[in-house]
């Protein structure tokens, strides 16, 4: 066997079931392992690498295994990097691989094929690892280095290049996989640290982020436990269900919000870095004493009474469940609910009008809503007032591109979210213009007959750049874009489709989309549903 088919073979031995790529000239050794249907590894063609990154990063979050992709030397590398910079952000385990020129031994650049001076250079501010394999030895190594970052570390993309020579070479053993690390575990003396400074607090804070979303129940038992708040980060959405006494939803950056975390005496930070995008200030006005659990170290690095622990938060969390004795659980309990309660109310009223138009959508939707439906929302202005406003009932049902901010994103992720779980609705929320972005992929839904539905915000226009250019005292300019004609689009793609030009058309058209299982598109004019504003 070649080492390009043997490439695929080791990827289906560490439990990789999809692959997500474009065939090109220099990735016929690495198609070749693909055409072997025994490996039980299934190709999903994209129309543009930077689809095949979104469905990646899409069938990652939904699966909790990384996704796959293979990409050609150069051109193919650099289409995907806007993927790569959005799962770097946003901690998704995304794996490409690539073929690679060799190097020029004469010194002199010979203009290969899709010729990149420095490919590993290109992707290495947007990776965990981005490494070049000297050797066809190095391949496996550097296979098992990636699984490494995905079992064990902060869970970001990797890239790997493989000379376009050392794809050629015949194996004389089959390839191994390596018996991976677990992720790192706290540490007793650490556990009874921070069980002292629980049951110290008088007015403790959970902050959840996107590391708990696999472990939501722990998050929601622990908050019991202690009887104290739970604010989760956009990425965290649903962790703790909206509708529960002790949410206090995940608006960090309302004063309010900040309010609670300034006046708390302690507060748990349970997988998050606190990221600028969730919070939109340089710094937040956290207590003095923090518990921080993370498997990011370089994120715990703090000074004073802070007790950092590098582990595993699932596991962390059962051991500190089983461990706590906190008094006066229910007196707290109940005083950290009406706080709660008092929050979310002051949370609701600094909507603004344009967000309290948007929540009239959003409120249709959610009715409309299945109960496993997972939702992928791009960068427009329902999508914000969404992730801000719209209560979710479960962890990891909404993914939206926080940390990267890449329009176009939704609809690719979609398509590999519905790849991940057949059995789940994919639903996309995305404005006119980021569906742009991406529309090529519309075919590839209906061609492997995925259930995903588009809602489609329509305004003819990135309102968002409007509204900032129009607050910064400026003339908005660049900013009205000529559309296609949506409904020929969708049908020409082979999409079913529905037009909403008021609101009492919203409910009867969302529902005929989520009757069926073939792929809708739902186009909603705002300046229609909402003329003058």
């Amino acid at each position: 066997m070649q080492a390009g088919a043997a490439i695929t073979r080791l990827l289906a031995d560490y439990g990789v079931r999809h692959v997500f790529g474009i065939p090109g000239t220099h990735t016929l050794e690495l198609y070749r392992g693909l055409a072997d249907t025994t490996c039980g590894v299934t190709h999903v063609l994209a129309h543009h690498e930077q689809g095949a990154g979104f469905m990646a990063d899409g069938y990652a979050r939904i699966s909790g295994r990384p996704g796959v992709c293979f990409v050609i030397t150069g051109a193919g590398v650099t289409n995907i990097t806007t993927p790569l910079g959005e799962a770097f952000a946003d901690s998704v385990p995304v794996l490409v691989i690539s073929p690679v020129n060799p190097p020029d031994g004469g010194g002199h650049n010979r203009v290969r094929l899709h010729e990149i001076t420095d490919q590993a250079g290109v992707t290495a501010p947007l990776t965990a690892l981005s490494a070049t394999a000297q050797s066809v030895a190095e391949i496996p190594e550097l296979i098992a280095r990636a699984f490494t970052v995905f079992t064990s570390e902060r869970p970001r993309p990797v890239h790997i290049s493989v000379p376009l020579p050392l794809l050629h070479a015949e194996l004389t053993d089959r390839w191994q996989p390596v018996d991976l690390p677990d992720m790192p575990l706290a540490s007793e003396k650490k556990i009874e640290r921070a069980i002292e400074y629980i049951e110290a607090a008088q007015r403790p804070v959970i902050v959840a982020g996107g590391g708990t979303r696999f472990c939501s129940d722990r998050v929601v038992q622990l908050a019991e436990a202690i009887g104290c708040p739970v604010i989760t980060t956009v990425a965290g959405r649903g962790v703790i269900p909206a509708g529960h006494r002790l949410s206090a939803g995940a608006q960090l950056r309302v004063p309010a919000v900040q309010d609670l975390l300034s006046e708390s005496d302690l507060a748990i930070l349970l997988g998050t870095d606190l990221s600028q995008t969730d919070h939109w200030h340089d710094a937040l006005p956290l207590p003095t004493r923090q518990i921080r659990i993370n498997i990011n170290s370089p994120n715990l690095l703090a000074r004073g009474e802070v007790i950092a622990i590098c582990a595993d938060v699932t596991e962390a969390l059962d051991r500190l469940g089983k461990r706590l004795s906190v008094t006066k659980r229910e007196a707290n309990a109940l005083n950290s609910a009406q706080r709660c309660e008092r929050l979310n109310k002051a949370v609701l009223d600094s909507m603004t009008a344009k967000e309290q138009r948007h929540m009239q959508v959003l409120e249709v939707l959610q009715a409309s809503l299945p109960v496993n439906a997972q939702v992928f929302s791009d960068m427009t202005q329902l999508a914000y007032t969404a992730i801000d406003f719209m209560p979710l009932p479960r962890a990891n049902s909404w993914h939206h591109p926080t940390g990267f901010g890449t329009l176009g994103y939704a609809l690719p992720a979609a398509i590999g979210g519905a790849i991940a779980d057949p059995s789940a609705p994919s639903v996309v929320i995305v404005g006119d213009a980021g569906l742009q972005y991406t529309m090529q992929e519309l075919p590839l839904a209906v061609e492997l007959g995925l259930n995903v539905k588009i809602v489609l915000w329509n305004n003819d226009r990135l309102e968002q750049i409007r509204d900032d250019m129009v607050a910064a005292g400026m003339t908005p300019t660049g900013v009205c874009q000529r559309n296609p004609d949506f409904e020929l689009l969708a049908r020409a793609c082979g999409w079913e489709y529905g037009k909403v030009n008021a609101l009492d058309q919203l409910a009867p058209a969302l529902d005929r989309a989520f009757t069926t299982t073939e792929p809708c598109l739902v186009q909603v004019n705002q300046n229609r549903i909402f003329p003058g504003h």
